[in-house]
């Protein structure tokens, strides 16, 4: 699962507009949505590649990213409400297995995405922290609705709150390497290194 929003100009990477400016923020919303689009279309086709979107329409996700992808508007409410109910419909599904992502981290590959699913076949949780105090990856096998709630979202704190929740429920947790956001001006120096200007500048 894919969590985006449709890019455009003021709405989206807001943390980003003093620096960039509107149109700016959303073209690099825009450009690292497309690459993770890009990384979840080497999985199999054993794997369902959603996309949860916001502030776009049905009509104008499919034109942006293709028809590959089933797309899914998000769910009223905070991070932790739009995620969790989000897992609750795949496993209402019958999924064996669940990974939600954000287009924030250019780091991520699909290689990740495998890596999860292996360890969700001997893990309850997966998780990938973020340099920032957050998470960029959670997968799990079986819903867990406490992991989502009293989270300090957008805070330093999530990933470590998260963890904490599920050694209180007695859960394995398996995590990823770190890896690095780009939320604000100064995680814009990752991106130099993991794509190519062009791919992310308007």
């Amino acid at each position: 699962m894919l969590f985006t929003r449709y890019p455009k100009a003021g709405n989206t990477k807001t943390r980003l507009i003093p620096h960039l400016g509107a149109v700016e923020a959303a073209a690099l919303q825009r450009r690292m949505t497309e690459a993770m689009a890009g990384e979840m279309a080497f999985l199999g086709p054993e794997i369902d590649r959603q996309v949860h979107f916001a502030g776009g329409e049905l009509a104008q996700m499919r034109t942006w990213l293709g028809r590959q992808f089933t797309y899914l508007p998000q769910f009223a409410g905070d991070l932790g409400n739009r995620l969790h109910q989000a897992f609750v419909d795949n496993f209402g599904l019958e999924m064996e297995a669940v990974v939600a992502i954000g287009a924030d981290c250019p780091q991520l590959k699909n290689s990740h995405f495998k890596q999860a699913f292996r360890l969700l076949k001997t893990h309850d949780v997966v998780l990938g922290p973020a340099a920032d105090g957050g998470y960029y990856m959670i997968g799990l096998n079986h819903p867990q609705p406490q992991l989502f709630e009293n989270i300090s979202w957008g805070t330093s704190e999530v990933f470590a709150q998260t963890v904490a929740i599920a050694k209180t429920l007695n859960l394995s947790v398996a995590t990823l390497e770190q890896l690095r956001d780009v939320d604000r001006p100064e995680d814009l120096e990752i991106l130099n290194s993991v794509l190519a200007p062009e791919a992310w500048a308007s």
